[in-house]
């Protein structure tokens, strides 16, 4: 059986507090930590090892896009996930979990779909192409 390497991510870089809420997309660049409650899409930019952490505490409603999570608490929404999931056994998923590599803990819980591709690159430019971007002459 291979042994999956342990992730190395980034430097935290932004930090969302135990007390704070946040209304609005998020986009990151490097490293992310939630421990508060963000009602919006929160995005990495890609090929920028984007890598979120969602601590026990936290929580995200909408949409999650990065390279890498690792997820002990709750996301409603979905997850596009370019390179890695780790499932904590606090981690709470409603929606659908698009991942190339998913290590999952017993007691995570996913209320939807797991969809493994090889090539999540596609997915992951897909939703920040130019096109998603609000029109600034309208």
């Amino acid at each position: 059986m291979a042994r999956v390497k342990k992730l190395k991510l980034p430097s935290i870089a932004t930090v969302v507090g135990a007390d704070t809420q946040i209304r609005g997309d998020i986009t990151f660049v490097s490293g992310m930590h939630i421990d508060g409650l963000v009602k919006g899409n929160v995005t990495g930019v890609v090929d920028s090892k984007s890598s979120l952490i969602i601590s026990k505490s936290g929580r995200v409603e909408g949409d999650v896009k990065v390279e890498n999570l690792v997820l002990d608490g709750i996301i409603i929404g979905d997850v596009y996930a370019c390179k890695r999931v780790e499932l904590a056994s606090g981690a709470q998923v409603t929606g659908t979990v698009h991942y190339q590599l998913l290590e999952m803990a017993m007691g995570a819980q996913v209320t939807g779909q797991l969809i493994h591709s090889e090539d999540m690159s596609e997915k992951c430019l897909a939703k920040t192409t130019a096109a998603d971007e609000p029109d600034a002459t309208a």
